[in-house]
This record gives structure tokens, sequence and C-alpha cells, in this order.
């Protein structure tokens, strides 16, 4: 349907690769754990839908990957990033007729087989988060491999979200749970066997610990020196200066980078905005910011253009009076009437019951990837 190949079990894929059972289905395309025949291994094979436009993305996609390739061979940070081995075409029931009108056949990636998504293991803590020491040792990893893509690469993911950083092992006994777990959509649980096979809700922190994560899917990346498109990212992780339509550059990383620490270390994430009756959901997304991060510096949100998409212009001495029109320089939300300013201090504190220290030291990381104006916002190396 729309594209996609009809994988069937058992196919061979190049006359090389036999696909076991599906791992996933996204809009741009499926994902299928494979048998290497002549490697003798499991990978995971990515094949896109065969439609017209989909071609150029599709090769763009691929040029990010070999860049990514390329360049681990001599930065072992790219460890952090999944790891292409290979990429052919295939004309299929699909592709075959669309080739005949001129298109292409579908494309397909082969990357290292991992485990399921980060999203899958927070399905399991939901109601406190993940531990600390793994959120730390995760981001550790997210931030080492948005560094190698950033700096080495020149490359902006576009898409950082939990969905999209995907578990791995060293450990002999993790190699053999992570690859067959079921396919885990946003909402499924990670069922991992325990002690006498059962089914155990929570890892042990000693066996979280030993757990890795890579960052995957660079469907949605571009070259730092050529954005492929205005609207990136998954809307609750979409950077300030992206939902008002700034140029962006690898920062907007970093802002997606600390709304996933936020949903990894409690269990919900920093936006989740809704639309209403009377507002879009990029009102409400506004709105939220706001709230939580407080006034836009007048020299920052005046050069936005699209601000007067948000933001009425109101007489500069009605401003100060005002407790919604304070909080934006433009003056008021137009349509979004009433705003309930708050911290990160007293989210994590009061709602979340967070000792002191660790809300200082969190709000602080947290901030410094939060900060409106993307120059000023921390690095990945930072």
């Amino acid at each position: 349907t729309g594209g996609h190949h009809p994988v069937r079990e058992g196919e061979v894929f190049n006359t090389r690769y036999q696909a076991l059972r599906k791992l996933g289905c996204g809009t741009f395309a499926t994902v299928w754990l494979c048998q290497d025949m002549r490697r003798k291994k499991q990978v995971a094979v990515k094949v896109l839908r065969s439609r017209e436009g989909f071609a150029e993305a599709a090769q763009d996609e691929v040029a990010l990957l070999r860049c990514v390739s390329s360049m681990r061979k001599t930065d072992r940070a790219g460890e952090n990033i999944i790891c292409l081995l290979d990429d052919f075409r295939m004309i299929g029931e699909n592709g075959f007729h669309i080739l005949l009108l001129g298109s292409f056949p579908h494309v397909c990636l082969v990357f290292e087989a991992l485990g399921p998504s980060l999203r899958c293991l927070m399905g399991n803590y939901t109601a406190q988060g993940l531990p600390l020491p793994f959120v730390k040792r995760s981001l550790q990893q997210v931030l080492a491999g948005l560094h190698f893509l950033h700096e080495r690469c020149r490359i902006i993911h576009a898409d950082i979200k939990p969905e999209n950083v995907l578990l791995h092992g060293h450990d002999r006994s993790l190699q053999r749970i992570l690859p067959n777990t079921l396919d885990c959509g946003q909402g499924t649980d990670l069922r991992l066997k325990g002690p006498g096979d059962a089914l155990g809700n929570q890892l042990e922190e000693s066996d979280l610990m030993s757990i890795e994560v890579k960052i995957a899917d660079l469907g949605s990346a571009c070259w730092t020196y050529k954005p492929f498109s205005k609207e990136i990212q998954t809307q609750p992780y979409r950077a300030l200066e992206v939902l008002l339509g700034l140029d962006y550059g690898t920062p907007a990383d970093i802002w997606s980078t600390g709304c996933l620490a936020f949903e990894m270390a409690t269990g919900e994430r920093l936006f989740d905005p809704q639309p209403g009756k009377y507002f879009s959901r990029d009102d409400d997304h506004v709105a939220r910011i706001i709230e939580l991060l407080g006034r836009i510096p007048p020299q920052i949100a005046y050069s936005w253009n699209k601000s007067t998409n948000f933001f009425s212009r109101p007489a500069p001495q009605s401003c100060t009076h005002h407790p919604v029109l304070a909080l934006s320089p433009l003056g008021a939300l137009l349509r979004t009437s009433r705003l309930c300013p708050r911290s990160l201090h007293t989210v994590l504190s009061d709602r979340h019951h967070w000792a002191g220290h660790e809300v200082s030291t969190f709000a602080s990381f947290l901030l410094a990837a939060l900060h409106y104006a993307p120059q000023r916002r921390a690095t990945a190396a930072q």
C-alpha cells in the first residue's frame, strides 16, 4: 500500500538477505530482520517506498549514511551511530510498475541488527522514569554520537526522539535477548526474559547498565550546509527556532536531546502540545515553551519570520502590567489566552518529587540544551 514493497517471510533480497520477520513499519519504509546468507549473521534491512518523489530523498539518505560509515573508520565516536553495511536497489511489485513510468525501484539499506528502541524500554518505567545512572550513560552516548555527526560529518540528524535511539549490548545474554523482542512501536512494552524465562517488567539496574544505545534513522537528516526542508523534527521534540520558522542548524538536535533527557528521567514528555478549538498544536507548543522557559528576548523574537503568526503587537506600555503579555515581547499569544508559568525546578521537585541536589544539576543540564538563542545553546561536546 502506498508504494511499500510487499515483503514475505522467507523472501530473499539481492540473492543474499533472507527476510525472517518484520521489525517495524513507518511512513517511508518497512524494516525487516534478515539473515545475511553470505556472512551467516542477522542484519536489519530497511526497504524504502517506491513512489514518485521518494527516489531523491532515498539517495540523500544513502549519501549521508555513506559519509557516516566513511568517517567511522577514523573516529571511534562513530560507534554511537548505526552502521550502514550495504545498500542495493530492488525491483518489486510496486517498484516494477513505477519503473516502467520512468521512476526508480526500491532503495534498500542494510544495517547491523540492534535491539528495540529506547521508547520500548521507557514503556516499562513510565511511572517514575528510567534510573538516572542509565539516563546519564545513555545521554553521554547520544551526545557523543551527535558530536560525531555535527563536527566530523557536518550532518544534522533532525529527528532525535526515543524511537530513533536503539538498544544494543555486548553481553552475550543481552545479544540473545534484544534481537528476539517483538516489534515494539509507541505504547508497546518491552518484555525481557528474567530468571527461569519469566517475563519481567523491568530490568535489574546492573543489567540495564550493560545496555548501550545508538542513534538510528537518518531518513530526516540533512547536511549542515544544505537543509532539505524547513520543517523538521517530531512535534514534541521540535526546537523553537524550527517551530517559528527561523533557519536552523545543529543546535536543533540539542534542543531535541534536552526533551529526550527529561522524558527518559521522568517518564513524561517535556512538551506535549495539543490543538484546541481555537488554537493549533503549534500555538499550544509555543505557549507551553514560554510557560516553562519564560519570556522570549526581543532580539531573538523579532528575528523570527513567523512570529506574527503567534503574537500580536500591542503598544509597549500595555505589556508591563499584563501577566500574559509580559511573557512575550511581541505581545499576547494570538490564540492562547491564559498561561501558567512554572519552572523546571518546580516541575522536578513538586511533580516528580526529586531531591534538591538532583533538581539543580539536572535543570542546569536541561536549560543549557534549551536556550532560546541557538548560538548560545550548549554544543554536544559541551
